[in-house]
């Protein structure tokens, strides 16, 4: 959560409350701020710097900085290679950790003029009270606080539950003043970046899997038989995730619609249509085998493949049952997916065997009727 605003004690003051928010919102929840301070009462030692000094023995702002950060808490100096690692170099003084702040008067600062002069020459230390770090967040004084969720918690559910427990509880509160504003970033950014791009993925794989039937069927039209097989897959997987929520609640189980749960329709997109290809591929065959009708076409398809539709669908619903319905270590991470394929299918199975065959017989007739109605308005016309 990033809270920005202009005025650093309102800042300060809604990340202390959203803070503590944080820490009742979920349990072992790992909670960080940026700073790591949320109050405004720290002593600092403020260094102002006697500009008229440093230009006497020809130091500026940069290089007078700099000596003063090796001295006290080290300053970057360069990178080297190692074994082949990347290593960091620092400069610190002799002092080390064991530097003390009412010694820093007495730091000597080499000047380019030769003579080493202490920091009490260059610049008066006065102390204060005050933030240790003010952090800037396109262009405004931002506080930074990382909630990170315990596992067992999903990643959707951590976000949803602090837009609306936290940060709207806050707002009725009246706890969030006019200009400052609070923003989620981090993992959630990523979290949308995903769900993003998962679903471009999938209109492509469907694209793809309607090209890929147009070339087994070597049609454009047939392939539409099977595609429409896939929203009501789809809407059977969304529907079992329910029912398995509903019915597990009293055993504790509960599973949210995360990412991996996401993932499990690009799974299922490639499962759902497996057993409709068999219904409108033996259809067709029984009518270029001279089948007396439509309707005795898609009957005899529908007995003659009932055996393997049955056995297909029945050896991948039990396969995927105990990753769904058998608790254990692991299991909360997959058992979204795991649902979602094995209640599609199941559901598509259903509708392969009772919806696909009605569907069917009407489009086809009407195909028949049109093409009659076609042939004799083009007879009538010669």
């Amino acid at each position: 959560m990033d809270i920005s605003g202009s005025d650093l004690a309102e800042i300060y003051q809604v990340a202390s409350l959203a803070y503590a928010r944080a820490g009742a919102l979920f349990d072992d929840a790992q909670i960080g701020s940026e700073p790591s301070s949320l109050s405004l009462d720290q002593l600092l030692l403020e260094i102002q710097p006697r500009w008229e000094r440093l230009v006497e023995v020809g130091l500026d702002a940069e290089r007078f900085g700099y000596s003063v950060a090796a001295l006290s808490d080290g300053a970057f100096a360069d990178q080297m290679i190692l074994d082949d690692r990347r290593v960091d170099i620092y400069l610190f003084s002799s002092a080390g950790s064991e530097q003390r702040a009412d010694r820093l008067g007495d730091l000597p600062i080499a000047t380019p003029s030769g003579d080493v002069l202490p920091l009490s020459a260059l610049a008066d230390l006065n102390e204060s009270v005050d933030t240790d770090s003010i952090r800037r967040l396109d262009g405004r004084r931002t506080v930074t606080l990382n909630i990170v969720p315990p596992r067992s918690v999903a990643l959707e559910t951590g976000v949803e539950r602090v837009e609306n427990e936290l940060i709207e509880a806050m707002c009725v509160a009246g706890e969030i003043p006019h200009g400052v504003s609070i923003d989620i970033t981090g993992a959630s950014d990523q979290l949308q970046a995903t769900r993003e791009a998962v679903s471009g993925n999938f209109m492509i794989a469907v694209l793809l899997c309607y090209l890929m039937l147009v070339a087994i069927f070597r049609h454009w039209g047939r392939p539409l038989f099977v595609m429409a097989t896939i929203p009501l897959g789809l809407a059977g997987g969304i529907l079992g995730l329910a029912i398995l929520n509903g019915l597990g609640a009293p055993f504790g189980i509960h599973q949210p619609f995360d990412m991996i749960t996401l993932l499990g329709f690009l799974v299922l997109l490639g499962s759902v249509v497996n057993n409709p290809i068999l219904i409108v591929q033996e259809t067709y065959k029984r009518l270029e085998e001279g089948a007396e009708s439509i309707v005795a076409a898609v009957d005899d398809a529908v007995n003659i493949r009932l055996r393997a539709i049955l056995m297909s669908s029945l050896t991948t619903i039990f396969g995927i049952a105990p990753l769904v319905l058998i608790p254990g270590a692991g299991t909360e991470l997959y058992r979204g997916l795991g649902a979602i394929v094995m209640f599609g299918i199941a559901f598509s199975t259903v509708i392969t065997l009772t919806f696909l065959p009605s569907l069917m017989v009407a489009a086809m007739s009407g195909q028949q009727r049109l093409a009659r109605w076609v042939s004799l308005r083009r007879d009538q016309s010669y």
